[in-house]
Order: structure tokens, then C-alpha cells, then sequence
């Protein structure tokens, strides 16, 4: 009799311990989904994902042949005060810059007879965004810097022609 009764027993700790660990799997199954959806919402705003459907487009546009691309290098190397930082003190960032021009854009031909006649617009537009800046959001964003002056001359010009900006020589001060 000691040997059925200590059968039931461990068959019904068998049971409840099934019971159990189906109890904590549907549970942990739940939480699993959210953590997963959320390290795909991070990676992919930190662009980790290989594909991500809302950036396939932006690529394509982005990519341009090599030979269809014309660097115009602005002439002179520039001077630009930057905003007082937390220590009040002036600093300076001196930059020289070089526009991309895709020449497959529609609007190419257009702007580019122009582009030499136009400098002091597109170096004012530089001198406003980079200005705006301190000394440490300049030196921790340069990448920041040269899509904020991007956007600002495609929208001068309301076209995508210049489609990047080069810095080829950056210091601070």
C-alpha cells in the first residue's frame, strides 16, 4: 500500500508540476512577443536591420553613380562663429566644403551654369545653420551639421541636385 500511495503522490506532483510549468510558459510567451517587438522598434531606429522597409526608398534615392556625380568645392575656406556654449567663451569653426551635384537630377542643368554666381547665398546658408551651434553640438554632431546645411540649400534651391555635402577640412576653436 506504501508503494500505490507514494505513486499518486508523485503523480499527482507530476500533474501539478505540468500544470505549472504550462501556466508560466503561456505567461512568459506574452512578455516574449512585447520584448521582441521592442528591440525591432530600437534596432530599427538605430538602422541595425539589414532591411527595413522604410528606408529602401530613401537609399535608392541616395545613391548616385560615380559618374554622374560633380563635386563643386566651395573657394574659400570659412570662418564661422559659432554660438557662446556653457562657458560663455567665443569659439570659431573653420571649414572647408565641397557640394555634391547629382548631374542625372532634372534640375541640373538649371542651377549648375549658376552655381559660381550663387556662392554667397550657399555660404550664407552655411554661416546660419553652423552659427547656430555650439562648439559641443558641432564637435559631437559634424554628421548632424552636414545635413542640416543640405537641407538648407536644397531648400534654397527647392531642387535635390546637391544631394550631399563634404567637409574636407573641419577644425574648431
Amino acid at each position: 500500500m506504501k508503494k500505490n500511495m507514494l505513486s499518486v503522490l508523485i503523480l499527482a506532483l507530476l500533474i501539478v508540476n505540468v500544470a505549472l510549468t504550462s501556466i508560466m510558459m503561456f505567461t512568459m510567451m506574452g512578455t516574449n512577443k512585447k520584448t521582441a517587438k521592442l528591440i525591432d522598434g530600437i534596432s530599427t531606429a538605430l538602422s541595425l536591420e539589414i532591411t527595413d522597409p522604410a528606408m529602401e526608398g530613401a537609399e535608392a534615392e541616395a545613391e548616385v553613380a560615380m559618374e554622374d556625380i560633380k563635386v563643386y568645392q566651395i573657394p574659400d575656406q570659412l570662418t564661422i562663429g559659432l554660438a557662446k556654449g556653457a562657458d560663455g567663451k567665443a569659439h570659431y569653426c573653420v571649414v572647408s566644403i565641397s557640394l555634391s551635384l547629382n548631374t542625372k537630377d532634372p534640375d541640373y542643368e538649371k542651377y549648375n551654369a549658376t552655381l559660381g554666381d550663387n556662392v554667397d547665398m550657399i555660404k550664407d546658408k552655411i554661416f546660419q545653420v553652423v552659427g547656430s551651434h555650439t562648439i559641443e553640438e558641432a564637435e559631437s554632431n559634424t554628421d548632424g551639421l552636414r545635413e542640416e546645411i543640405l537641407e538648407a540649400i536644397q531648400q534654397m534651391y527647392g531642387s535635390k541636385f546637391v544631394y550631399n555635402i563634404v567637409f574636407r577640412d573641419i577644425m574648431f576653436s
